[in-house]
Protein backbone atom coordinates (compact mmCIF):
# COMPACT_ATOMS: atom_id res chain seq x y z
CA UNK A 1 0.00 0.00 0.00
CA UNK A 2 2.79 2.42 0.22
CA UNK A 3 3.86 1.85 -3.04
CA UNK A 4 3.37 4.89 -5.41
CA UNK A 5 0.79 4.74 -8.52
CA UNK A 6 2.74 4.09 -12.15
CA UNK A 7 1.98 6.63 -14.26
CA UNK A 8 1.72 6.36 -17.44
CA UNK A 9 1.32 8.81 -20.65
CA UNK A 10 1.54 12.10 -20.79
CA UNK A 11 1.28 12.56 -16.88
CA UNK A 12 4.77 10.52 -16.70
CA UNK A 13 6.82 12.63 -19.21
CA UNK A 14 5.73 15.81 -17.08
CA UNK A 15 6.63 13.83 -14.22
CA UNK A 16 10.36 12.86 -15.56
CA UNK A 17 10.51 17.06 -16.10
CA UNK A 18 10.38 17.72 -12.22
CA UNK A 19 13.24 16.49 -9.86
CA UNK A 20 12.06 13.35 -7.65
CA UNK A 21 13.81 14.36 -4.29
CA UNK A 22 13.13 17.50 -2.31
CA UNK A 23 14.55 20.65 -3.70
CA UNK A 24 17.89 22.03 -2.01
CA UNK A 25 17.67 25.05 -4.55
CA UNK A 26 14.74 26.58 -3.18
CA UNK A 27 15.40 26.34 0.25
CA UNK A 28 18.94 28.71 0.22
CA UNK A 29 17.73 31.58 -1.02
CA UNK A 30 14.91 32.26 1.87
CA UNK A 31 17.88 31.05 4.12
CA UNK A 32 20.15 33.47 3.36
CA UNK A 33 17.43 36.43 3.01
CA UNK A 34 16.35 35.42 6.96
CA UNK A 35 20.04 35.99 7.77
CA UNK A 36 20.52 38.76 6.12
CA UNK A 37 17.59 40.19 7.57
CA UNK A 38 18.35 39.18 10.70
CA UNK A 39 22.24 40.36 10.30
CA UNK A 40 21.01 43.83 8.89
CA UNK A 41 18.46 44.44 12.44
CA UNK A 42 21.36 43.16 14.36
CA UNK A 43 23.68 46.15 13.12
CA UNK A 44 20.60 48.74 12.89
CA UNK A 45 19.76 47.75 16.84
CA UNK A 46 24.07 47.73 17.26
CA UNK A 47 23.70 51.60 15.95
CA UNK A 48 20.78 52.84 17.71
CA UNK A 49 22.25 51.94 20.88
CA UNK A 50 25.47 53.62 20.49
CA UNK A 51 23.65 56.63 19.30
CA UNK A 52 21.77 56.49 22.24
CA UNK A 53 24.51 55.98 24.59
CA UNK A 54 25.94 59.31 22.77
CA UNK A 55 23.09 61.01 23.16
CA UNK A 56 23.03 60.01 27.11
CA UNK A 57 27.02 60.78 27.76
CA UNK A 58 25.43 64.38 25.95
CA UNK A 59 22.82 65.04 28.46
CA UNK A 60 24.59 64.22 31.43
CA UNK A 61 27.29 66.73 30.74
CA UNK A 62 24.69 69.35 30.01
CA UNK A 63 22.95 68.68 33.17
CA UNK A 64 26.26 68.88 34.85
CA UNK A 65 26.62 72.10 33.25
CA UNK A 66 23.40 73.79 34.52
CA UNK A 67 24.15 72.37 37.85
CA UNK A 68 27.35 74.28 38.01
CA UNK A 69 25.94 77.33 36.51
CA UNK A 70 23.24 77.26 38.64
CA UNK A 71 25.36 77.10 41.47
CA UNK A 72 27.63 79.65 40.28
CA UNK A 73 23.88 81.88 39.94
CA UNK A 74 23.31 81.10 43.35
CA UNK A 75 26.38 82.62 44.38
CA UNK A 76 26.16 85.66 42.68
CA UNK A 77 23.00 86.61 43.93
CA UNK A 78 23.98 85.85 47.73
CA UNK A 79 26.80 88.41 46.80
CA UNK A 80 24.12 90.59 45.68
CA UNK A 81 22.34 90.32 48.26
CA UNK A 82 24.97 90.92 51.21
CA UNK A 83 26.02 94.13 49.05
CA UNK A 84 22.24 95.24 48.78
CA UNK A 85 21.94 94.99 53.01
CA UNK A 86 20.68 98.06 54.78
CA UNK A 87 23.50 97.69 56.94
CA UNK A 88 25.93 96.68 54.38
CA UNK A 89 24.72 99.97 52.73
CA UNK A 90 25.66 101.84 55.65
CA UNK A 91 28.30 100.72 55.72
CA UNK A 92 29.39 101.84 53.07
CA UNK A 93 27.75 105.23 52.79
CA UNK A 94 29.63 106.04 55.69
CA UNK A 95 33.08 105.06 54.37
CA UNK A 96 32.41 107.63 51.31
CA UNK A 97 31.91 110.28 53.58
CA UNK A 98 27.95 110.27 53.45
CA UNK A 99 25.67 111.15 56.52
CA UNK A 100 22.20 110.64 56.60
CA UNK A 101 19.60 113.21 55.16
CA UNK A 102 17.90 115.41 57.29
CA UNK A 103 14.17 115.92 57.52
CA UNK A 104 12.65 116.25 53.59
CA UNK A 105 10.30 117.98 51.58
CA UNK A 106 8.14 117.10 48.64
CA UNK A 107 6.84 118.83 45.77
CA UNK A 108 3.08 118.96 45.19
CA UNK A 109 2.13 117.93 41.43
CA UNK A 110 1.01 121.95 41.67
CA UNK A 111 4.40 123.28 42.25
CA UNK A 112 4.34 123.78 46.22
CA UNK A 113 5.86 122.04 48.57
CA UNK A 114 5.16 120.50 51.72
CA UNK A 115 7.10 120.21 54.86
CA UNK A 116 10.28 122.10 56.12
CA UNK A 117 13.84 120.61 54.67
CA UNK A 118 16.42 120.55 57.18
CA UNK A 119 19.89 120.03 56.33
CA UNK A 120 21.83 116.97 57.20
CA UNK A 121 23.77 116.80 60.20
CA UNK A 122 27.33 115.69 59.68
CA UNK A 123 28.51 113.06 61.45
CA UNK A 124 32.10 114.01 63.69
CA UNK A 125 33.83 110.39 62.50
CA UNK A 126 33.17 112.03 58.47
CA UNK A 127 34.10 115.09 59.17
CA UNK A 128 37.67 113.81 60.74
CA UNK A 129 38.53 111.16 57.69
CA UNK A 130 36.99 114.31 54.97
CA UNK A 131 39.56 116.85 56.42
CA UNK A 132 42.16 114.15 56.30
CA UNK A 133 41.21 113.25 52.53
CA UNK A 134 42.42 115.57 50.06
CA UNK A 135 39.45 116.81 48.00
CA UNK A 136 38.92 115.49 44.53
CA UNK A 137 39.49 117.81 41.81
CA UNK A 138 36.24 118.26 40.18
CA UNK A 139 36.19 119.56 36.45
CA UNK A 140 34.89 123.18 35.58
CA UNK A 141 31.10 123.49 36.41
CA UNK A 142 28.80 125.83 34.22
CA UNK A 143 28.08 129.30 35.12
CA UNK A 144 25.37 129.31 37.52
CA UNK A 145 21.87 130.82 36.02
CA UNK A 146 21.05 134.73 37.05
CA UNK A 147 18.07 133.41 38.85
CA UNK A 148 18.52 133.26 42.54
CA UNK A 149 17.46 129.81 44.70
CA UNK A 150 13.77 130.63 46.46
CA UNK A 151 14.53 130.14 50.03
CA UNK A 152 12.73 127.27 51.93
CA UNK A 153 11.08 129.96 53.99
CA UNK A 154 9.18 131.49 50.92
CA UNK A 155 8.64 128.16 49.22
CA UNK A 156 7.17 126.68 51.83
CA UNK A 157 4.84 129.48 51.95
CA UNK A 158 3.82 129.28 48.09
CA UNK A 159 4.98 131.76 45.66
CA UNK A 160 5.00 135.39 45.96
CA UNK A 161 4.90 138.44 43.83
CA UNK A 162 7.66 140.54 45.86
CA UNK A 163 11.56 139.37 44.45
CA UNK A 164 13.53 137.99 46.83
CA UNK A 165 15.74 139.56 49.21
CA UNK A 166 18.57 137.09 49.75
CA UNK A 167 21.62 137.65 48.15
CA UNK A 168 22.29 135.89 44.28
CA UNK A 169 24.30 133.27 44.02
CA UNK A 170 27.76 133.43 43.53
CA UNK A 171 29.47 131.50 40.30
CA UNK A 172 31.48 128.42 41.68
CA UNK A 173 35.26 128.94 41.14
CA UNK A 174 37.58 126.35 40.14
CA UNK A 175 38.25 124.97 43.90
CA UNK A 176 35.25 125.55 45.35
CA UNK A 177 32.77 122.75 45.20
CA UNK A 178 29.49 123.20 42.58
CA UNK A 179 25.88 125.34 44.54
CA UNK A 180 23.51 123.39 44.98
CA UNK A 181 20.78 122.98 42.02
CA UNK A 182 17.75 124.94 42.05
CA UNK A 183 15.47 122.43 40.49
CA UNK A 184 14.41 119.20 41.96
CA UNK A 185 16.45 116.03 41.23
CA UNK A 186 13.77 113.73 39.03
CA UNK A 187 12.16 110.91 41.24
CA UNK A 188 11.96 107.51 40.23
CA UNK A 189 9.34 105.96 42.31
CA UNK A 190 6.41 106.81 41.00
CA UNK A 191 4.67 109.02 43.40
Amino acid sequence: MSRKPQLRGRAARLARLLPAGPSQAARTPFTLLVVLLLGGGLITLLLLNSSLNEGSFQLSKLKKDTQELTDEEQELQKEVDEYAAPDALQRRARELGMVPGGDPAFLNPDGTVRGVPGPAAAAPSALHESAARPPALLPPAPPASPVPAPSPVAAATGPSDAPSAGPAPEPPGPTSPPAPSAKPAPTTSGR
